[in-house]
């Protein structure tokens, strides 16, 4: 089969051929036909991140596709049911965390000794095929295109469990810092949740996207976000702490500011001045918050509530694919066709 391989450390992504894998007890064979191009795989192609741990490194945790031979054991899935799986697909079952019997989310990257991690420790999806446990796993809703899906399986699976890690209440105003893959569905996310929304972004050509995708006000910086009122509950989508801290002069008292977006680079420092110890504001982190949430972040999409947007590649165009997600010019997810 076809596949997309990242040769070395810092290597260019390129198309190799690869031998096609083959289902065993209890997994699917999965043709794929859409699979993105995440931030973080690039993080992890330069080394940044972990380097996949596969050999050839085939990267990809946001693959879509069609089931096309089940091995001994499945019958939750049939051959023709479109699916998709996330970054963190499943535990060791041995480790401390795994005795605690938590559901499972994506602090298993952090707390499993040995999670499966699509595209890191298990090939990924930038390939013709993959193989995975069916009960790792979710079916795409009908009437959602796999190019639709494929941004949802991470960056929209983030973006609503960052709404949901804020534990925003129905008159609370929700702010977007950064109009990315995750910023630009997080709009829409609190959007659909009844939110007066505000997007917050240094970018003039972002401005009025926002505003098509729901932003009811759009912002530079946290400045800004003062000026305009403040807002409830900050959710940080880009990959500045810097700026994330600096969104605060904008967060009320007893405001959120949840932290979905990684800096690579530099740590997260409260603002100086900043009476955060009187004001009653948190810090929440969050990442992927369970498989219910990716369900109704897929539900919202077939619904119409929610548009992800997307650049869609050739398998060929790779190495544009991948340039254009370092430099931040896709609009706004980058996504490989099959």
């Amino acid at each position: 089969m076809k596949a997309i391989v990242i040769p070395e450390v810092g290597g260019t992504w390129a198309v190799r051929e690869v031998p096609t894998p083959v289902p065993g007890p209890g997994e699917l064979l999965v043709r794929v036909l859409a699979s993105g191009v995440c931030w973080n795989d690039v993080l992890a192609g330069g080394g940044i991140l972990p380097f996949p741990s596969t050999d050839p490194a085939i990267p990809g945790h946001e693959p879509v596709g069609e089931v096309v031979e089940v091995g001994p054991g499945v019958t939750s899935r049939s051959v023709g049911d479109v699916v998709g799986t996330t970054w963190i697909r499943g535990t060791c079952g041995e480790c401390d965390y795994c005795a605690l019997g938590a559901p499972l989310s994506a602090r298993a990257a952090f707390l499993c000794a040995a999670p499966v991690s699509t595209g890191f420790t298990v090939q990924g999806g930038q390939a013709e095929y993959f193989v995975v446990r069916a009960e790792e796993t979710v079916r795409v809703p009908a009437g959602v295109t796999p190019e639709q899906a494929v941004p949802v399986l991470c960056a929209g699976y983030t973006a609503l469990s960052a709404l949901r890690a804020a534990q925003a209440l129905p008159h609370e105003r929700v702010a977007v810092l950064g109009i990315g893959a995750l910023g630009h569905l997080a709009v829409q996310y609190a959007r659909a949740a009844g939110h007066d929304t505000v997007a917050i972004t240094s970018s003039p050509d972002k401005r009025d996207i926002a505003v098509e995708l729901g932003a009811g006000t759009v912002v530079a910086d946290g400045a800004g976000l003062f000026a305009a009122g403040g807002a409830d509950v900050v959710l940080a989508t880009g990959r500045s702490y810097a700026a994330a801290a600096d969104a605060m002069a904008g967060l009320r008292p007893g405001g959120r500011l949840v932290l979905a977006g990684i800096d690579t680079a530099g740590a997260f420092t409260l603002p100086p001045q900043l009476p955060f110890f009187g004001l009653g504001q948190h810090i929440v982190g969050a990442t992927h918050g369970g498989t219910p949430i990716l369900r109704d972040a897929l539900a919202q999409v077939a619904s119409g509530a929610v548009r992800p947007l997307v650049e869609v590649f050739e398998p060929e165009r790779i190495a544009e694919a991948v340039e254009k997600v370092e430099k931040g010019e896709v609009r706004f997810r980058a996504v490989v066709r099959y």
